[in-house]
């Protein structure tokens, strides 16, 4: 057996170790559907990697997604303020309330 004979059945290998990863992952049924979806669109789209990215969900909604997680992360912080300074407010309002003698008037 060459060397040659030798890589070729290594790379084989490995490739079909890659292609049981993506259909184990679902890599490859997900590109599948795109794939029939781009097929089967009547009017092809003018630019076929947009359309793949809208199928997978990359692009627009990708950015959406991630300034709804920065509006998250900001309104988390401003929840957070708003807490503590309830539970500050609270405990100076306490502080003005009549002391409760446990029932005996």
């Amino acid at each position: 057996m060459s060397f040659a004979m030798a890589h070729y059945r290594v790379s084989d290998s490995k490739r079909e170790q890659f292609r049981r990863y993506l259909e184990k992952a679902g890599v490859l049924e997900s590109l599948t559907n795109v794939l029939v979806a781009l097929y089967e669109e009547t009017e092809k789209p003018s630019n076929a990697l947009d359309f793949i990215k809208h199928q997978l969900g990359v692009g627009p909604e990708a950015e959406d997604a991630e300034s709804l997680r920065l509006e998250l992360n900001t309104l988390q912080q401003k929840y957070d303020q708003l807490m503590e300074e309830n539970k500050e407010l609270r405990s100076k309002l306490l502080q003005y309330e009549p002391a409760q003698d446990g029932g005996t008037e």
